[in-house]
């Protein structure tokens, strides 16, 4: 989909009704089916899924004169909802999905029926991903770096890693991975959330995170959950940065009754 002069989003879409979008994370070789595939299905009985590679991941094709940053990904989302005539939608992010939830919300607050965050992304990294958020670029480095994301550490299979490992060689060969991560960690400290603006957020937010999160600590959830008027939490115990993925089943069934309580009904 063309998104913008130049621009191309790709992006996955299932089921109908309320729109939902799906941002994720900023690891190596991140990509949106590698985020939620197995979300989608079962969330998309409840409205319209659009999980998209946010510009300068995955096989989304920048423009040439494309700037990387917090609010440069924010607009990108918009640009998606544009051209698919969507005027309002829910946001589900993980980790720099979850930081650019938040950032929507302050810059297009009209546009944005709630937000459902994971291990939100702007802290500080932790001492554990320290040397590890840029892995060298060998399967061997991608998966020392994915097994830090969970505690069970079969997740991380042969198949995954080289997957991740494919898309981040695709980004490397278009001289891009090292422009998406400079932009991400300047914006950690040039650009965080501005808590007084979240403090007079009126949507709902739910904030998931798991105790045993290596990447964003827990604490990132109990921050916000002390400024965003309307936010609730859940925390899952043996879990780690990848909720949607480690507790994938009970993860659906938080996500799906949170949204069913707030107005979203079944399709199917």
């Amino acid at each position: 989909m063309e998104t913008a002069p130049g621009e191309l989003t790709h992006y996955h879409e299932v089921g109908e009704g309320t729109p939902i979008l799906f941002l994720h994370g900023s690891g190596t070789g991140v990509t949106a089916a590698a985020n939620w595939w197995l979300n989608l299905p079962e969330i998309g009985k409840l409205g319209r899924c659009i999980a998209i590679d946010s510009i300068g991941y995955g096989q989304s094709v920048p423009s040439s004169d494309t700037q990387y940053g917090i609010r440069e990904w924010v607009r990108h989302a918009v640009r998606v909802l544009d051209e698919l005539g969507i005027e309002k939608t829910w946001i589900v992010g993980n980790s720099l999905g979850g930081w650019l939830a938040f950032q929507f919300a302050i810059d297009f607050p009209e546009r944005l029926l709630g937000i459902v965050s994971m291990g939100t992304g702007g802290a500080q990294l932790t001492t554990a991903l320290k040397g590890h958020s840029n892995p060298v670029l060998t399967e061997e480095g991608i998966r020392k770096t994915l097994e830090l994301f969970v505690v069970d550490k079969t997740l991380i299979t042969d198949d995954l890693v080289k997957l991740r490992y494919q898309s981040a060689v695709n980004d490397t060969a278009s001289d891009r991975l090292a422009e998406v991560v400079a932009a991400r960690d300047r914006d950690r400290t040039e650009l965080p959330l501005d808590f007084d603006v979240l403090s007079k957020l009126d949507i709902p937010v739910l904030l998931i995170h798991g105790v045993q999160d290596a990447v964003i600590p827990v604490s990132r959830t109990w921050e916000i959950l002390n400024v965003v008027p309307h936010a609730d939490a859940h925390i899952f115990s043996q879990c780690g940065h990848w909720s949607q993925v480690e507790r994938a089943e009970d993860f659906n069934a938080v996500v799906t009754q949170y949204l069913t309580s707030h107005g979203l009904a079944s399709a199917q």
